[in-house]
């Protein structure tokens, strides 16, 4: 695999599920975690394995944060996969181990390139959309959630050209599942963005897993309400909006401007993709299962402040970060029973 050195900071279940196939794959790398003892059992046992895409168990190279100052390696590649509001700290620590000519990868939620960018330059960040699932309950295990033959993983520059970089990401995500490069960098992003304020919040408020919010009737139709307001905010920004789970942008504004035939459609559409999904818990969800800080500020709260910017209001997705932060602060729990308040929505 050439002389390749790759750095993934946070190995939560996306850090692990990106970390340990590339591994596998070859490839040097190192992860860094800032979670006692998750790199602990990575360092005496390894990572495993499990799920959708088979049970492995994966010797790794594994540090605890605080030893990172004792390593003598420079890193071509950069992966940033902490939460969205960690990310200043995380890539302003890691930009003395990279490489002249190395790139940072933000393989996160959110948006946060412009973040990365204005610390390392805008020439040292790539953009990586993750349509994968996974799910860290334990130190050390990740468990795998997507279908395997689905897309996981699409690249991209911030400039929306092919460069001989961006192919070599491309061949490099493609161990972890299917990848692809895109020259609309923006609208993927943005599209993902939709996902997730869709999906994760809906979960944390209701405790269903991805695949169940989409099936639920109760929860489905405001699910299109958030990615449809969304939308515009994205569109009004001039992001061309990419297909929201194979659903084109325009169907789920057609559905929440016209209701009827269109909205069904669209509902059964949702539907029936939600086995694509898997059967796994949202990040956010997990987040609140194990008390942490969630990212509602960094997706939906995004798409409020984006939409303020422009003059646009934004009613359900203002609804939706104010909902889930009552759960995060344990003001009410995450329950069906919490849907009364999105009633006007549905």
């Amino acid at each position: 695999m050439g002389n390749r050195e790759i750095a993934i900071l946070g190995v939560g279940a996306i850090g692990a599920t990106i970390g340990g196939p590339l591994t596998q794959a070859g490839y040097a790398v190192t992860l860094i975690d800032q979670w006692p003892e998750n790199v602990e059992v990575m360092k005496t046992s390894g990572l495993t394995i499990s799920g959708t895409h088979g049970d492995h168990l994966v010797p790794v190279d594994a540090i605890h944060i605080h030893e990172l100052c004792t390593i003598p390696k420079m890193f071509d590649w950069v992966f940033i996969c902490v939460k969205s509001y960690d990310t200043a700290w995380a890539t302003t620590l890691m930009l003395p181990y990279l490489k002249p000519h190395g790139a940072f990868v933000s393989a996160q939620n959110s948006i946060n390139d412009n973040t990365i960018a204005k610390l390392a330059g805008f020439n040292k960040i790539l953009a990586c959309v993750l349509t994968l699932g996974g799910g860290m309950y334990e130190p050390g295990k990740v468990i795998r959630t997507n279908d395997p033959e689905a897309l996981a993983v699409t690249v991209g520059e911030l400039h929306g050209q092919s460069t001989p970089r961006l192919i070599e990401l491309k061949d490099l995500m493609s161990h972890v599942g299917v990848s692809k490069i895109t020259n609309n960098t923006w609208g993927e992003r943005w599209s993902k963005l939709v996902v997730n304020c869709m999906v994760n919040p809906m979960a944390g408020i209701t405790g269903l897993s991805s695949a169940e919010v989409r099936r639920n009737p109760a929860t489905r139709r405001i699910l299109i309400r958030i990615a449809a307001e969304s939308i515009r905010v994205g569109m009004n920004h001039g992001f061309e909006v990419e297909n929201i789970n194979g659903i084109s942008a325009k169907s789920y504004l057609e559905a929440d401007e016209n209701m009827g035939a269109a909205m069904k459609n669209v509902e059964t559409e949702m539907a029936l993709r939600s086995s694509e999904r898997g059967e796994g818990l949202p990040s956010m969800l997990q987040d609140l299962m194990k008390g942490r800080k969630t990212e509602i500020n960094y997706l939906n709260g995004y798409v409020v402040e984006k939409g303020s910017q422009i003059g646009m209001s934004t009613p359900v997705n203002h609804t939706i970060v104010d909902l889930l932060t009552s759960v995060e602060k344990g003001i009410i729990n995450s329950s069906m029973d919490n849907l009364a308040r999105l009633k006007k929505f549905n």
